[in-house]
Protein backbone atom coordinates (compact mmCIF):
# COMPACT_ATOMS: atom_id res chain seq x y z
CA UNK A 1 0.00 0.00 0.00
CA UNK A 2 1.32 3.75 -0.87
CA UNK A 3 2.05 5.89 1.93
CA UNK A 4 0.30 8.64 1.98
CA UNK A 5 2.20 12.25 1.10
CA UNK A 6 3.46 13.66 4.07
CA UNK A 7 2.87 17.78 4.54
CA UNK A 8 6.14 19.16 6.16
CA UNK A 9 5.04 22.90 7.19
CA UNK A 10 8.00 25.11 8.18
CA UNK A 11 7.51 27.94 11.02
CA UNK A 12 5.36 27.79 13.77
CA UNK A 13 4.94 32.35 13.42
CA UNK A 14 1.63 34.50 13.79
CA UNK A 15 0.25 33.59 11.17
CA UNK A 16 0.54 29.78 10.90
CA UNK A 17 -1.19 28.12 13.55
CA UNK A 18 -4.91 27.40 11.93
CA UNK A 19 -3.51 26.24 9.15
CA UNK A 20 -1.72 23.88 10.80
CA UNK A 21 -4.44 22.56 12.93
CA UNK A 22 -6.52 21.82 9.92
CA UNK A 23 -3.85 20.22 8.39
CA UNK A 24 -3.59 17.63 11.14
CA UNK A 25 -7.25 17.01 11.35
CA UNK A 26 -7.51 16.08 7.26
CA UNK A 27 -5.67 14.81 6.05
CA UNK A 28 -3.42 14.39 8.94
CA UNK A 29 -0.02 13.11 8.43
CA UNK A 30 1.60 16.84 9.19
CA UNK A 31 5.57 17.38 10.47
CA UNK A 32 5.78 20.94 12.41
CA UNK A 33 9.29 21.93 11.93
CA UNK A 34 10.34 25.27 14.29
CA UNK A 35 13.65 26.54 15.67
CA UNK A 36 11.61 26.05 18.97
CA UNK A 37 9.65 23.01 19.17
CA UNK A 38 7.67 23.96 22.13
CA UNK A 39 6.22 26.40 20.00
CA UNK A 40 4.17 23.63 18.49
CA UNK A 41 3.52 21.27 21.44
CA UNK A 42 1.16 24.41 22.31
CA UNK A 43 -0.91 23.42 19.53
CA UNK A 44 -2.10 20.16 20.77
CA UNK A 45 -4.90 20.99 23.42
CA UNK A 46 -5.98 22.66 19.87
CA UNK A 47 -6.12 19.43 18.08
CA UNK A 48 -9.49 17.65 17.42
CA UNK A 49 -10.02 14.24 18.66
CA UNK A 50 -7.76 11.78 16.15
CA UNK A 51 -5.78 14.11 14.55
CA UNK A 52 -2.32 14.04 14.68
CA UNK A 53 0.53 16.35 14.43
CA UNK A 54 5.03 15.90 14.84
CA UNK A 55 7.07 18.58 16.45
CA UNK A 56 10.33 18.82 15.07
CA UNK A 57 13.08 21.20 15.53
CA UNK A 58 14.29 22.48 12.58
CA UNK A 59 17.13 21.53 11.02
CA UNK A 60 17.63 21.06 7.35
CA UNK A 61 19.88 18.60 7.25
CA UNK A 62 17.38 16.10 9.19
CA UNK A 63 14.33 17.79 7.00
CA UNK A 64 16.25 16.95 3.38
CA UNK A 65 16.86 13.37 4.80
CA UNK A 66 12.96 12.41 5.65
CA UNK A 67 10.94 14.58 2.93
CA UNK A 68 9.90 11.83 0.37
CA UNK A 69 8.90 12.25 -3.33
CA UNK A 70 5.23 13.60 -3.45
CA UNK A 71 5.23 15.58 0.16
CA UNK A 72 4.47 18.92 0.55
CA UNK A 73 6.83 21.42 2.15
CA UNK A 74 5.39 24.46 3.10
CA UNK A 75 7.44 27.39 4.28
CA UNK A 76 6.44 29.83 6.21
CA UNK A 77 9.98 31.30 7.30
CA UNK A 78 11.34 34.75 6.29
CA UNK A 79 11.03 35.32 2.24
CA UNK A 80 14.96 34.99 1.82
CA UNK A 81 14.29 30.97 2.76
CA UNK A 82 12.39 30.33 0.03
CA UNK A 83 14.22 29.29 -2.61
CA UNK A 84 16.57 27.19 -0.98
CA UNK A 85 13.39 25.69 0.78
CA UNK A 86 12.22 25.40 -2.77
CA UNK A 87 15.24 23.61 -4.01
CA UNK A 88 15.65 21.23 -1.15
CA UNK A 89 11.97 19.89 -1.95
CA UNK A 90 12.68 19.62 -5.79
CA UNK A 91 15.64 17.62 -4.97
CA UNK A 92 13.34 15.35 -2.68
CA UNK A 93 10.61 15.05 -5.64
CA UNK A 94 8.52 16.97 -3.48
CA UNK A 95 6.28 19.73 -3.76
CA UNK A 96 6.48 23.61 -1.99
CA UNK A 97 3.42 26.16 -0.90
CA UNK A 98 4.30 29.37 0.48
CA UNK A 99 2.05 32.44 1.22
CA UNK A 100 4.77 34.81 -0.31
CA UNK A 101 5.04 36.86 -3.18
CA UNK A 102 6.43 34.93 -5.98
CA UNK A 103 9.74 36.47 -6.46
CA UNK A 104 12.48 36.28 -9.55
CA UNK A 105 14.52 33.22 -7.41
CA UNK A 106 11.57 31.27 -7.22
CA UNK A 107 10.17 32.31 -10.77
CA UNK A 108 13.87 30.30 -11.74
CA UNK A 109 12.77 27.22 -10.64
CA UNK A 110 9.79 26.80 -13.19
CA UNK A 111 11.97 24.66 -15.76
CA UNK A 112 12.69 22.49 -12.72
CA UNK A 113 9.69 22.04 -11.27
CA UNK A 114 8.09 21.26 -14.66
CA UNK A 115 10.49 18.67 -15.77
CA UNK A 116 9.76 16.96 -12.36
CA UNK A 117 5.85 16.87 -12.39
CA UNK A 118 6.12 19.16 -9.20
CA UNK A 119 4.49 22.05 -8.12
CA UNK A 120 5.55 24.96 -6.13
CA UNK A 121 2.51 27.35 -5.19
CA UNK A 122 3.29 30.86 -3.88
CA UNK A 123 0.70 33.57 -2.78
CA UNK A 124 -1.85 31.64 -1.51
CA UNK A 125 -2.37 33.19 1.70
CA UNK A 126 -5.28 36.60 1.99
CA UNK A 127 -2.81 39.13 0.32
CA UNK A 128 -1.55 38.08 -1.89
CA UNK A 129 -3.77 34.81 -1.75
CA UNK A 130 -8.05 35.44 -2.02
CA UNK A 131 -7.49 38.60 -3.51
CA UNK A 132 -6.33 35.93 -6.11
CA UNK A 133 -9.02 33.84 -6.01
CA UNK A 134 -11.82 36.58 -6.16
CA UNK A 135 -9.97 38.64 -8.74
CA UNK A 136 -10.30 35.67 -11.47
CA UNK A 137 -14.15 35.08 -10.25
CA UNK A 138 -14.60 38.59 -11.08
CA UNK A 139 -12.84 38.60 -14.09
CA UNK A 140 -14.71 35.79 -15.44
CA UNK A 141 -18.15 36.82 -14.28
CA UNK A 142 -17.73 40.11 -15.97
CA UNK A 143 -16.49 38.13 -19.61
CA UNK A 144 -19.60 35.94 -19.24
CA UNK A 145 -21.62 39.14 -18.90
CA UNK A 146 -19.86 40.91 -22.33
CA UNK A 147 -18.66 43.70 -19.07
CA UNK A 148 -15.39 43.77 -20.56
CA UNK A 149 -15.81 44.59 -24.69
CA UNK A 150 -14.06 46.97 -26.22
CA UNK A 151 -16.79 49.47 -26.36
CA UNK A 152 -17.04 49.42 -22.40
CA UNK A 153 -14.75 51.51 -19.62
CA UNK A 154 -13.39 49.15 -17.08
CA UNK A 155 -12.43 49.85 -13.55
CA UNK A 156 -10.70 47.03 -11.05
CA UNK A 157 -9.76 48.01 -7.18
CA UNK A 158 -8.35 45.32 -4.78
CA UNK A 159 -7.42 46.49 -1.38
CA UNK A 160 -6.70 44.64 1.40
CA UNK A 161 -5.87 45.39 5.41
CA UNK A 162 -5.02 44.33 8.53
CA UNK A 163 -5.21 45.96 11.96
CA UNK A 164 -7.26 46.45 15.73
CA UNK A 165 -10.47 45.27 15.64
CA UNK A 166 -11.08 48.57 17.99
CA UNK A 167 -9.87 51.43 16.27
CA UNK A 168 -6.92 53.01 18.60
CA UNK A 169 -6.01 56.76 18.72
CA UNK A 170 -3.04 55.77 16.08
CA UNK A 171 -5.64 53.35 13.81
CA UNK A 172 -3.60 50.61 13.83
CA UNK A 173 -1.58 47.84 15.71
CA UNK A 174 1.17 45.48 14.75
CA UNK A 175 0.92 41.52 14.58
CA UNK A 176 5.03 41.54 14.01
CA UNK A 177 8.24 43.72 13.86
CA UNK A 178 7.41 47.45 12.78
CA UNK A 179 10.16 47.96 10.39
CA UNK A 180 8.60 46.12 7.58
CA UNK A 181 5.41 48.36 7.81
CA UNK A 182 7.67 51.18 7.80
CA UNK A 183 9.72 51.05 5.12
CA UNK A 184 6.99 49.81 2.97
CA UNK A 185 6.00 53.24 3.32
CA UNK A 186 9.22 53.99 1.20
CA UNK A 187 8.17 52.09 -1.74
CA UNK A 188 7.02 53.40 -5.09
CA UNK A 189 3.80 51.55 -6.36
CA UNK A 190 2.47 51.42 -10.01
CA UNK A 191 -1.02 51.12 -10.59
CA UNK A 192 -3.15 52.40 -13.75
CA UNK A 193 -5.36 55.79 -13.84
CA UNK A 194 -7.19 57.26 -16.72
CA UNK A 195 -6.41 54.59 -18.59
CA UNK A 196 -2.30 55.09 -18.00
CA UNK A 197 -0.08 53.68 -15.81
CA UNK A 198 0.26 55.76 -12.25
CA UNK A 199 3.31 55.93 -10.43
CA UNK A 200 2.85 56.98 -6.87
CA UNK A 201 6.20 58.11 -5.19
CA UNK A 202 4.97 58.34 -1.24
CA UNK A 203 1.88 56.39 -0.51
CA UNK A 204 0.67 58.96 1.77
CA UNK A 205 -0.02 61.36 -0.48
CA UNK A 206 -1.61 59.20 -2.53
CA UNK A 207 -4.45 58.30 0.35
CA UNK A 208 -8.34 58.09 -0.78
CA UNK A 209 -11.54 56.55 0.51
CA UNK A 210 -13.65 53.85 -0.18
CA UNK A 211 -17.27 52.48 1.12
CA UNK A 212 -16.23 48.74 1.98
CA UNK A 213 -19.51 46.90 3.64
CA UNK A 214 -21.15 50.71 5.25
CA UNK A 215 -18.04 51.56 6.49
CA UNK A 216 -15.67 53.84 5.23
CA UNK A 217 -12.02 53.52 4.94
CA UNK A 218 -8.53 54.92 3.85
CA UNK A 219 -6.62 52.93 0.86
CA UNK A 220 -3.49 53.84 -1.26
CA UNK A 221 -1.35 51.97 -4.05
CA UNK A 222 1.10 49.25 -3.00
CA UNK A 223 3.87 47.62 -4.79
CA UNK A 224 3.33 47.30 -8.79
CA UNK A 225 0.21 46.43 -9.65
CA UNK A 226 0.78 46.32 -13.39
CA UNK A 227 1.48 42.83 -13.68
CA UNK A 228 -1.67 41.47 -12.27
CA UNK A 229 -3.36 43.31 -15.10
CA UNK A 230 -1.83 40.15 -17.45
CA UNK A 231 -2.05 38.27 -14.61
CA UNK A 232 -6.14 38.45 -14.02
CA UNK A 233 -6.61 37.89 -18.08
CA UNK A 234 -7.18 41.85 -17.99
CA UNK A 235 -4.89 42.47 -20.60
CA UNK A 236 -6.60 42.72 -23.68
CA UNK A 237 -9.33 45.04 -22.45
CA UNK A 238 -9.12 47.84 -24.24
CA UNK A 239 -11.58 50.02 -22.34
CA UNK A 240 -9.18 49.19 -19.02
CA UNK A 241 -9.50 52.81 -17.11
CA UNK A 242 -8.26 51.53 -13.69
CA UNK A 243 -6.55 48.91 -12.23
CA UNK A 244 -4.62 49.09 -8.24
CA UNK A 245 -4.02 46.73 -5.79
CA UNK A 246 -3.40 48.44 -2.71
CA UNK A 247 -3.76 48.85 1.06
CA UNK A 248 -6.45 49.34 3.17
CA UNK A 249 -7.04 51.74 6.79
CA UNK A 250 -9.53 52.60 9.40
CA UNK A 251 -10.37 55.86 8.55
CA UNK A 252 -8.24 58.72 10.19
CA UNK A 253 -5.17 56.75 9.58
CA UNK A 254 -3.55 59.38 7.28
CA UNK A 255 -4.11 62.43 9.90
CA UNK A 256 -3.13 59.66 12.90
CA UNK A 257 0.64 58.74 11.02
CA UNK A 258 1.25 62.23 9.55
CA UNK A 259 4.24 62.78 12.28
CA UNK A 260 5.48 58.82 11.33
CA UNK A 261 5.54 60.04 7.55
CA UNK A 262 7.85 62.84 8.59
CA UNK A 263 10.35 60.69 9.98
CA UNK A 264 10.03 58.01 7.13
CA UNK A 265 10.87 60.25 4.63
CA UNK A 266 14.39 61.54 6.10
CA UNK A 267 15.33 58.42 8.86
CA UNK A 268 17.87 56.26 8.05
CA UNK A 269 17.87 52.61 9.01
CA UNK A 270 19.11 52.96 12.61
CA UNK A 271 16.32 55.52 13.36
CA UNK A 272 14.05 53.55 11.37
CA UNK A 273 14.90 50.55 13.32
CA UNK A 274 14.48 52.52 16.74
CA UNK A 275 11.46 54.26 15.70
CA UNK A 276 10.21 50.63 14.79
CA UNK A 277 11.06 49.70 18.52
CA UNK A 278 9.06 52.64 20.21
CA UNK A 279 5.64 51.66 18.14
CA UNK A 280 6.06 48.11 19.05
CA UNK A 281 6.13 48.96 22.38
CA UNK A 282 3.00 51.69 22.20
CA UNK A 283 0.78 49.70 19.55
CA UNK A 284 1.45 45.54 19.78
CA UNK A 285 -1.40 43.67 20.61
CA UNK A 286 -2.42 42.61 24.29
CA UNK A 287 -3.36 39.12 25.22
CA UNK A 288 -6.73 38.29 23.88
CA UNK A 289 -6.81 41.70 21.82
CA UNK A 290 -8.81 41.46 18.33
CA UNK A 291 -7.25 41.97 15.10
CA UNK A 292 -9.49 42.51 11.92
CA UNK A 293 -8.85 41.98 7.91
CA UNK A 294 -10.73 43.43 5.76
CA UNK A 295 -10.47 41.90 2.03
CA UNK A 296 -12.68 44.09 -0.88
CA UNK A 297 -12.20 43.22 -4.76
CA UNK A 298 -14.70 45.04 -7.19
CA UNK A 299 -15.08 45.17 -10.95
CA UNK A 300 -16.96 47.70 -12.58
CA UNK A 301 -17.76 48.66 -16.07
CA UNK A 302 -19.71 50.99 -18.03
CA UNK A 303 -20.68 51.47 -21.77
CA UNK A 304 -20.92 54.12 -24.45
CA UNK A 305 -25.01 53.78 -23.28
CA UNK A 306 -23.98 54.66 -19.53
CA UNK A 307 -25.18 51.85 -18.84
CA UNK A 308 -23.19 50.38 -15.86
CA UNK A 309 -22.22 46.64 -14.72
CA UNK A 310 -20.64 46.03 -11.12
CA UNK A 311 -19.81 42.95 -9.20
CA UNK A 312 -17.01 42.74 -5.82
CA UNK A 313 -16.41 40.09 -3.22
CA UNK A 314 -15.26 40.83 0.28
CA UNK A 315 -14.57 39.92 3.69
CA UNK A 316 -14.72 41.19 7.05
CA UNK A 317 -12.85 39.09 10.05
CA UNK A 318 -11.91 39.18 13.53
CA UNK A 319 -9.58 36.83 15.94
CA UNK A 320 -7.68 37.01 18.57
CA UNK A 321 -5.37 34.50 20.47
CA UNK A 322 -3.63 32.09 17.83
CA UNK A 323 -6.67 32.28 15.69
CA UNK A 324 -6.37 35.98 14.65
CA UNK A 325 -8.17 37.35 11.95
CA UNK A 326 -4.82 37.13 9.89
CA UNK A 327 -3.69 34.00 10.91
CA UNK A 328 -6.77 32.55 9.56
CA UNK A 329 -7.26 34.03 6.75
CA UNK A 330 -3.36 33.30 5.49
CA UNK A 331 -3.26 30.02 6.74
CA UNK A 332 -6.20 28.34 5.63
CA UNK A 333 -5.51 29.34 2.64
CA UNK A 334 -2.00 27.79 2.68
CA UNK A 335 -3.93 24.79 3.70
CA UNK A 336 -6.18 24.71 0.67
CA UNK A 337 -3.25 24.89 -1.76
CA UNK A 338 -1.80 22.22 0.11
CA UNK A 339 -4.73 20.05 -0.10
CA UNK A 340 -5.08 20.27 -3.39
CA UNK A 341 -1.23 19.42 -4.56
CA UNK A 342 -1.88 16.65 -2.35
CA UNK A 343 -5.18 15.51 -4.20
CA UNK A 344 -3.53 16.16 -7.58
CA UNK A 345 -5.41 19.21 -8.72
CA UNK A 346 -2.73 21.80 -9.47
CA UNK A 347 -0.59 21.96 -12.56
CA UNK A 348 3.02 21.38 -12.29
CA UNK A 349 5.35 24.28 -12.12
CA UNK A 350 5.79 27.73 -10.34
CA UNK A 351 2.71 29.49 -10.03
CA UNK A 352 1.08 31.96 -8.12
CA UNK A 353 -2.59 30.45 -6.22
CA UNK A 354 -4.53 29.66 -8.88
CA UNK A 355 -6.05 30.95 -11.76
CA UNK A 356 -8.69 27.93 -12.16
CA UNK A 357 -12.14 29.60 -10.96
CA UNK A 358 -13.49 26.30 -10.14
CA UNK A 359 -10.92 25.59 -8.29
CA UNK A 360 -11.08 29.35 -7.07
CA UNK A 361 -14.55 28.66 -5.27
CA UNK A 362 -13.68 25.10 -3.74
CA UNK A 363 -10.88 27.19 -1.76
CA UNK A 364 -13.17 29.84 -0.97
CA UNK A 365 -15.94 26.85 -0.03
CA UNK A 366 -13.41 25.13 2.34
CA UNK A 367 -12.95 28.76 3.95
CA UNK A 368 -16.53 29.46 4.57
CA UNK A 369 -16.65 26.05 5.91
CA UNK A 370 -13.89 27.29 8.19
CA UNK A 371 -16.10 29.77 9.47
CA UNK A 372 -14.66 32.76 7.01
CA UNK A 373 -18.00 34.57 5.68
CA UNK A 374 -17.22 35.78 1.86
CA UNK A 375 -19.63 38.35 0.80
CA UNK A 376 -20.71 38.25 -3.03
CA UNK A 377 -22.34 41.20 -4.75
CA UNK A 378 -23.92 40.35 -8.17
CA UNK A 379 -21.21 37.45 -8.76
CA UNK A 380 -22.43 33.42 -7.70
CA UNK A 381 -19.54 31.48 -6.10
CA UNK A 382 -21.65 28.04 -6.86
Amino acid sequence: MTESPRIHWLGAGLSSLPGIVSLAESPGNVTLWNRTPEKGEALRPHLAEGATLKVEKLDFDRLEDVVSAGDVVVSMLPGSFHPDVAKLALECNANMVTTSYLTPEMKALEGLAASKGLTVINECGVDPGIDHLFAHILVEAARDAGALDDDRSVDFVSYCGGFAAIANDFRYKFSWAPLGVLTALRNRARSIRDGRRHDTEKAWEEVSEIDVLGETFEVFPNRDSIPYVSEYGLDGVGGLRTFVRGTLRQGGWKEAWTDIFKQVESADMAALEALGAKLWEQYSYGPGEQDRVILHVALTSEGDDGEPWSASLSLDEKGSGWRTAMARTVSLTCACAVRAVIEGRMPSGVHAGTKDTGEAKRWLSQLAAAGIAIRAENVSLD
